[in-house]
């Protein structure tokens, strides 16, 4: 295997174990959706917009479903590999990681596609799996916070971690 190889598959890795882990630290329940409220979207940001499409895409569909596995969603770990892989994906196509100002349009516009796609994604499916578009519909303004707290978390840390430089280094494109 070779050494960028490598490299590639430990951060997807170390990726999947932040997103996974920061998913599961603290959530806050939410009784009427039967989910939570969590941390684990601002680390599918940061993998996103510092390590790109495919190693977000990767991590985020793995680490989220591992986490709903783990703590005992495990009729939503497929769907959720889905959306947040999708997610993770989007978010890294649309992002501008050439950037060094974290604060950019494309990146705005990125992480509102991520906030906009799983509050879609958990939508049709909390419709799918409950039988009624009425009862999905609670689940959006919950998932709407997470988003969008996701992506107003994510902002300080992206703009520490793209100063130091560290980043750069091991953010080997695609």
């Amino acid at each position: 295997m070779r050494n960028e190889s490598l490299q590639n598959l430990t951060i997807i890795g170390l990726l999947t174990a932040l997103i996974a882990v920061s998913t599961m630290i603290i959530t806050i329940p939410i009784p009427a959706t039967e989910g939570f409220i969590h941390l684990g979207d601002s680390m599918i940001f940061l993998a996103a917009i510092l390590f790109g499409s495919k190693k977000a895409g990767l991590s985020a569909g793995i680490g989220s479903a591992m986490a709903d596995v783990l703590l005992g969603y495990t009729h939503w770990a497929l769907p959720t590999l889905i959306i947040k892989g999708l997610m993770g994906y989007g978010v890294g196509v649309i992002a501008n990681q050439e950037n060094d100002n974290i604060l950019n349009t494309r990146n705005i516009i990125a992480l509102t596609f991520g906030a906009l796609c799983m509050v879609t994604g958990y939508f049709f499916t909390g419709a799918a799996l409950k039988g009624s578009f009425a009862v999905a519909l609670a689940s959006v303004p919950a998932n709407l916070i997470q988003g969008f707290g996701g992506a107003i978390l994510f902002l300080p840390l992206g703009i520490a971690l793209k100063r130091t430089k560290i980043i750069d280094k091991y953010a080997i494109k695609q």
